[in-house]
C-alpha cells in the first residue's frame, strides 16, 4: 500500500471513528428529549384521567364516551386523545429500554424503535460530544497545548531531578 493510500485510509478511519463515536451522544440527547416529551404528555394524560375520574369514569370509559358521541368534533377529540395516550405509553416504554440498555447498546435500541418527531428534533439540535464544532476544536486545542506544556514541564523537572541524583551518586 502506497503512502497516499495509507494517508487516505487513516483519514477515512479517523472520519468514520469521529462520526460513529457520536452515536452514544446522540442516544443520550434523544433520551433527554424523550424525558421532556414524557413530562409534557404526562400532564395531559393525568389531566384527562383526573377529569374522567371526576365523572366516575376510567380512562377507557371516557375514551368510549368520546367515540360514541354524535358530535364529529368530540369523536375526533377522542381519537386525538387516544393517540396522545398511545404516544405517551410508547415513549415511556422507549425510555425504559434506553435506561436499562448497556451504554454501548443504546444507539441500537434507539434505532430499533425511535419516535419520528423526537428523532427529527434531536437530529436538528444535535451537538456532537467530541470537539468537532469550531468552539470544541478551539477548546480542545487549548487543552492539548496546555496539557503538552504541563507534560513538557513535568518531564523537564523530572529530568533535572534524575540528573541531580545521578550526579550525587556519581560523586559518592
Amino acid at each position: 500500500m502506497g503512502l497516499i493510500a495509507r494517508i487516505i485510509a487513516i483519514v477515512a478511519g479517523l472520519a468514520g471513528g469521529t462520526v460513529f463515536s457520536q452515536a452514544p451522544e446522540f442516544a443520550q440527547q434523544y433520551r433527554q428529549r424523550i424525558g421532556g416529551a414524557i413530562d409534557e404528555l404526562r400532564v395531559i394524560v393525568e389531566d384527562f384521567n383526573t377529569q374522567a375520574a371526576e365523572h366516575h369514569l376510567d380512562r377507557q370509559q371516557a375514551l368510549n364516551a368520546y367515540a360514541q358521541s354524535s358530535d364529529d368534533f368530540l369523536r375526533d377529540r377522542g381519537v386525538s386523545m387516544q393517540s396522545t395516550i398511545s404516544r405517551y405509553e410508547t415513549l415511556l416504554s422507549q425510555q425504559l429500554h434506553l435506561s436499562t440498555a448497556a451504554p454501548v447498546a443504546k444507539p441500537f435500541v434507539l434505532l430499533g424503535n425511535a419516535d419520528d418527531v423526537v428523532f427529527a428534533n434531536t437530529w436538528r439540535d444535535f451537538v456532537p460530544g467530541l470537539p468537532v464544532s469550531f468552539a470544541g476544536l478551539v477548546w480542545g486545542s487549548i487543552g492539548f497545548v496546555g496539557g503538552s506544556v504541563v507534560a513538557a514541564l513535568t518531564g523537564l523537572g523530572a529530568r533535572r531531578i534524575v540528573g541531580r541524583r545521578k550526579g550525587v551518586h556519581q560523586a559518592n
